[in-house]
């Protein structure tokens, strides 16, 4: 998995492109709410104590010249956005999410241990890279990554380290895959599954981009639950061309037909793309 600590003061990480990317995430939530948030009932503890732990805590202490609170401590500011709401946690778990959804720029899974494996039990994810974020809420991790080449050998070992993952202590790693489409919102179109017949297409280089999620992990001390972040960084691939890294991204594109998991040529979608792409990068 090729997992790196990462400190604790870089759970959320802000941009300075911040306005745009959570105005982007405000309309693709006010459009497609019932896709991109969700919460079951044994979610809701875990969801207020995110929320409690980030709206109270780490965003005006980590970020004062953006964030702040009321002097009582009871009204969280976002000196950006202009927008304020009460620190304590809502009724609703649903709207605590889509007000974090709207506050940072990073997509967030909170996951239960459960003697089957551990559960997503609560979602907030505006850039989901190929899946319907609401298919996985309420299933275990394994399930939700069958489609997976190759998971079924990591499976267990993923599960053990999310077993073992202690509270204060973050861990973080990259993942990458090159879209076709520059929107974050791509919940279709960007893997291959069984039964899909893939055609090898050319590609409108001025659309396409190198997709990286910086994913980070970490324990909430109160119930426990594990926290998954996911931040989504877009990169024309114009762009890493013009800076002279074209030949390194092909060679790791034509990589994924080798490795421990051969099957990610096809499941990335390089089966459709990876002929063009590559012939552009070291053209």
């Amino acid at each position: 998995m090729a997992i790196q600590n990462n400190p604790p003061e870089d759970l959320v990480i802000i941009d300075s492109n911040y306005l745009d990317r959570v105005t982007e995430r405000r309309k693709v939530i006010k459009h497609n709410m019932s896709t991109v948030l969700g919460t079951v009932p044994e979610g809701v503890s875990a969801v207020n104590e995110t929320w409690t732990y980030l709206v109270s805590d780490y965003l005006p202490g980590r970020y004062p010249t953006m964030f702040s609170l009321s002097d009582d401590g009871a009204t969280f500011h976002n000196k950006v956005t202009k927008v304020s709401f009460p620190v304590a946690p809502s009724k609703d778990p649903n709207s605590a999410l889509q007000a974090l959804g709207e506050t940072i720029e990073d997509d967030l899974f909170l996951l239960q241990e459960t003697p089957e494996g551990h559960r997503a039990v609560a979602f907030v994810c505006c850039h989901p890279a190929g899946f319907d974020p609401s298919d996985k809420l309420g299933k275990l991790i394994k399930d939700i990554h069958t489609p997976v080449p190759s998971y079924d050998k990591i499976g267990a070992s993923m599960e053990r380290f999310f077993s073992r993952l202690q509270v204060g202590k973050c861990v973080k790693r990259m993942n990458w895959s090159v879209s076709t489409d520059p929107q974050l919102f791509s919940p279709s179109g960007l893997h291959i599954y069984d039964g899909d017949e893939p055609q090898e297409e050319e590609v409108d280089i001025s659309k396409a981009r190198l997709r990286q999620e910086l994913q980070t992990l970490s324990r909430l001390p109160r119930t426990g639950a594990v926290l998954f972040g996911i931040k989504t960084y877009l990169t024309p691939l114009e762009e890493i061309k013009k800076e002279g890294l074209g030949p390194q991204l092909a060679d790791a594109i034509e990589g994924l037909k080798a490795g421990n998991a051969p099957g990610m040529w096809v499941y990335k979608g390089a089966v459709r793309w990876g002929k063009s792409v590559c012939e552009y990068l070291r053209s």
